[in-house]
């Protein structure tokens, strides 16, 4: 769920993967590996995409929808 939702918030902004990998100072490589989820975040990479996006670490996690409405299923 967060690779799809990391993908949502990036393309929504207008953002390159090359420029999200500036902001959280990684390789474009290891944003494309997030949006496929064939990497795991880090906490502080997770703190950081929040700060950048905005949202709740549960909103990008898929615990929430974007109304707040917890999904637990």
């Amino acid at each position: 769920m967060y690779g799809t939702r990391i993908r949502e918030l990036r393309t929504e902004r207008g953002m390159t993967q090359a420029a999200l990998a500036e902001k959280l100072r990684v390789a474009q490589i290891t944003v494309s590996k997030y949006e496929r989820e064939l990497l795991d975040i880090g906490t502080h990479t997770l703190i950081a995409l929040c700060r950048i996006f905005e949202v709740s670490a549960d909103y990008l996690l898929g615990l929430e929808d974007e109304t707040g409405a917890r999904q637990f299923r």
